[in-house]
């Protein structure tokens, strides 16, 4: 039996409306017969199933099999980069103390934000305690990406991510990248191929499918065919694309339901009112709601921002996701994501940047019901074979194991 600390700050379970990927994980290796803590933080749109008041900055209490602390440091996408940054070093703070006072035989260190491998590293150094570094989106590559697009990072912030990454590469047991793509960048940094794994992002098979009873918004009308997006709403998202391409389907029969929150949201909804688009608006959904309004629909959007950088080393959950429920995915993401839905069978792939094709691709799919099923099998076909949470959360187990 080992004794795991679980670094992620972004923890969540089902019931709240952001990645549960954490909780798989830390359940499998509970389920293992290891000893695990999973330390957190409060972050918007996450629930983790703890109540009561929190006492000396945290609260505790027992999830799917392991100890769940939860600080009281608030983070979300709504503040603005002063805030979160706080945020991210407070949680490292308060995750290095716990980190050198207990006794663990691994750490697992899950990023973003970067500043978790800052406990990881000094519990290597300090105590010797191994641990694991887990990239789910390559900071600095994508702060930098989209600093040139007008991200507002500063240049001294960048230069110092770039040490704390090439130092988290470097003395990392192991790294586990999301994408082929971020493992590149991680073995760039050092890592090295030997210890650098993919498992990628993974889908509760269960709960999204199918099998699960319908829902539609009763603002949705009947008879229309409806295409979902459900994400944050951020300048990364590039959500101005589904609505330029929204202007060119008025009478169509297209109705586009926009899912989350964000900085751009407010300025999204009142384009869309102004203009009187065939694009509707709800607020983020606890995941098994969202299951079943997947369930109901006719097909997915995947949507990001032109940055070159996205082809390749990004793993939105929004798209297997949609694969599991069986809904024929669209997206204007070139790289992995076009060569997902392409290769698969399971969706259509248009350019970034170009408002016809992907008015053209919603008519298509739009029109041909056969297309939208034979497509969605497909998709779920593919959630199956490749990202099942299960197996990927076993696989980290066997990662772990290997590693301690």
């Amino acid at each position: 039996m080992l004794r795991i600390l679980y670094l992620h700050q972004h923890f969540s379970r089902p019931e709240g409306s952001t990645a549960t990927r954490s909780l798989h994980h830390a359940a499998a290796l509970a389920a293992a017969g290891h000893d695990v803590t999973l330390l957190c933080g409060r972050y918007q749109g996450a629930v983790t199933g703890l109540e009561g008041p929190f006492r000396h900055g945290e609260r505790h209490g027992i999830v799917a099999g392991f100890a769940l602390r939860e600080c009281d440091i608030a983070c979300g996408n709504a503040q603005g980069l002063a805030a979160r940054s706080a945020a991210f070093l407070r949680y490292a703070a308060r995750a290095t103390r716990v980190a050198l006072v207990e006794p663990w035989d691994l750490v697992i260190a899950s990023s973003t934000p970067l500043t978790v491998a800052i406990p990881a590293l000094l519990a290597q150094r300090r105590r010797g305690t191994p641990f694991l570094f887990e990239i789910r989106d390559p900071w600095p590559e994508l702060p930098r990406a989209l600093s040139a697009h007008g991200g507002g990072v500063p240049k001294p912030v960048l230069a110092a991510m770039d040490r704390l990454a090439d130092a988290a590469c470097r003395n990392a047991s192991a790294v586990i990248a999301l994408t082929e793509g971020i493992a590149q960048t991680a073995i760039a940094r050092g890592a090295g191929e030997r210890k650098t794994r993919v498992l990628p992002q993974g889908v509760d098979l269960d709960l999204f499918g199918p099998h699960v009873a319908p829902w539609r918004p009763p603002e949705i009308a009947p008879g229309e065919v409806l295409a979902v997006y459900a994400g944050a709403h951020g300048a990364a998202n590039g959500l101005e694309a589904l609505l330029d391409a929204a202007a060119l389907l008025r009478g169509a029969g297209i109705t586009l339901l926009l899912v989350g929150e964000g900085a751009r949201k407010p300025a999204l909804m009142a384009r869309a009112a102004s203009e009187n688009l065939p694009v509707r608006f709800l607020d983020p959904l606890p995941k098994p709601r969202l299951a079943a309004l997947l369930a109901g629909a006719d097909l997915g959007l995947h949507c990001l921002a032109p940055v070159a950088a996205f082809a390749e080393w990004t793993a939105p959950n929004k798209l297997v996701d949609g694969f599991a429920a069986g809904l024929p995915m669209l997206t204007n993401v070139p790289g992995r994501a076009a060569r997902l839905v392409t290769d698969g069978a399971c969706g259509i792939a248009v350019p970034p940047g170009d408002a016809a094709q992907l008015a053209a691709a919603l008519r298509a799919l739009a029109a041909d019901p056969a297309l939208r099923a034979r497509m969605g099998r497909n998709g779920r076909r593919l959630a199956e074979q490749r990202f099942d949470a299960r197996r990927i959360a076993a696989d980290l187990v066997a990662l772990v194991e290997t590693v301690a």
